[in-house]
C-alpha cells in the first residue's frame, strides 16, 4: 500500500505526541486527593472522546452506506466500528482503575459507566451483524451503528441529568495550572493517532475488496480451479 504524505505526517505528528506526553504527564503537578493516580486521567479522558468520535464516524459512513450505498460508506463505518470498540474497551479498563482510587470500588451502576458498556455492547454486536448476520448484514448493521451513536449525547450529558458519582465534563475547565498542557497533547494525540489508525484500517478493507474482485474475475475467467 503507498503511503500518502498526509498519512506519513500525521503518523510522525501521532508518534511525537506519544512520546512527549508522558513526560509533561509525569511533570504536571499531582492532585491533592489522589496522587500519582490520577495520571490516569490524561489517557481516560482523551481514549474517551476518541471513542465517542469513532462512533461517529461509524455512523457518518452507515447513513451514507444506507441512503447512497456507498462502499467507502460502508468501508469507513467497519473501519471506525472497529476502533470504536478498541478505545470504548481503553475506556472501560482505565476508568475502573481510576473509579478503584476515587471511590473505593472498581464499577458502580452508575449512568455513564452503564451507557458506555451499554455503547461497546452495541458496537460489538455491530461487528458481530456483520460478520454473522447473513444477507442484508450490512444494512442491519449500519441501523445498529446509528443507535450506538446516539447514545453518545446521553453519555455526555449523563452527569448533568442525573445524579451521579462520576466527575462532571466542567473538571475539564477548572485542571489546575501545569495540568492544562498536557492534558492538551494527550488529547491531540489520540485524536491524531485515531485517524492514522483509520486509515490504516480503510487500507486494509480497500486491498480486501480488491482481492476479492479478482478471485470473483478468476472464477468468471475459469482460473479458480
Amino acid at each position: 500500500m503507498k503511503l500518502s504524505p498526509v498519512f506519513l505526517v500525521l503518523a510522525a505528528l501521532s508518534l511525537l505526541g506519544l512520546l512527549f506526553a508522558p513526560t509533561l504527564i509525569l511533570g504536571a503537578p499531582r492532585e491533592a486527593t489522589m496522587g500519582f493516580v490520577y495520571t490516569i486521567f490524561y489517557y481516560h479522558v482523551p481514549v474517551a472522546w476518541t471513542c465517542f468520535m469513532a462512533a461517529f464516524v461509524c455512523a457518518f459512513g452507515s447513513a451514507i452506506y444506507l441512503f447512497k450505498g456507498s462502499e467507502w460508506g460502508d468501508r469507513l463505518a467497519i473501519s471506525a466500528g472497529e476502533l470504536t470498540v478498541l478505545f470504548c474497551l481503553c475506556t472501560l479498563v482505565t476508568g475502573p482503575l481510576w473509579g478503584r482510587k476515587a471511590w473505593g470500588v472498581y464499577w458502580q451502576w452508575d449512568v455513564r459507566l452503564t451507557t458506555t458498556l451499554l455503547l461497546f455492547m452495541i458496537f460489538i454486536a455491530y461487528l458481530f451483524a456483520r460478520r454473522y448476520g447473513g444477507p442484508g448484514s450490512k444494512k442491519l448493521a449500519a441501523g445498529l451503528a446509528l443507535f450506538g451513536a446516539a447514545d453518545v449525547p446521553l453519555i455526555y450529558f449523563s452527569v448533568s441529568i442525573w445524579r451521579t458519582i462520576h466527575p462532571k465534563a466542567t473538571v475539564v475547565s477548572r485542571l489546575a495550572p501545569g495540568m492544562g498542557k498536557p492534558f492538551a497533547l494527550a488529547m491531540i494525540t489520540f485524536n491524531i493517532f485515531f485517524f492514522v489508525l483509520l486509515i490504516m484500517r480503510m487500507g486494509l478493507e480497500r486491498t480486501r475488496a480488491r482481492v476479492d474482485e479478482l478471485h470473483l474475475a478468476a472464477e468468471d475467467a475459469g482460473l479458480d480451479d
